[in-house]
């Protein structure tokens, strides 16, 4: 079990590792190692996640998610493959973390008296500025 939070554990089972071969520079040995990690973790299957946190989670995810509603972590950080399954983990586990908070709600607010009157007399200044720009009739 893997525990994200107090009420929230992943179950190994419920990941999928595979093993690629990272990019980037490595020398002969690069060609021959898969060290690199592809965690899939099945978001929208998961019977660990409330369903809340589900919802958040996919619009966290962005385009880490495919149709399917499957989270896709690649992790090629390090030359390991023991390291990069750790990062690849902990990094599902910050996105759940981070689906786990509820965002605030936003509770309208007027605008002070003070402010208004900012407003105002800004607008007034404002309005100077462009009437002293017309051009005066000139009477002979």
């Amino acid at each position: 079990m893997i525990q994200v939070t107090n009420s929230i554990a992943l179950d190994e089972a419920e990941l999928q590792e595979s093993f690629i071969r990272a990019s980037g520079p490595g020398g002969q040995n690069v060609n021959k190692v898969e060290s690199a990690v592809q965690l899939r973790f099945d978001v929208r299957n998961s019977p660990s996640l409330p369903e809340d946190v589900k919802a958040r989670l996919e619009r966290i995810a962005g385009k880490r998610l495919t149709n399917e509603g499957v989270l896709i972590i690649t992790a090629q950080r390090f030359r390991t493959q023991e390291r990069n399954r750790e990062d690849a983990v902990g990094r599902l586990v910050e996105l759940i973390r981070q689906a786990t908070e509820r965002p605030k709600t936003r509770r309208p607010t007027r605008p002070t008296l003070a402010s208004k009157k900012r407003r105002l007399e800004a607008k007034g200044r404002r309005s100077d500025i462009k009437k002293g720009r017309t051009a005066k009739p000139v009477f002979d």
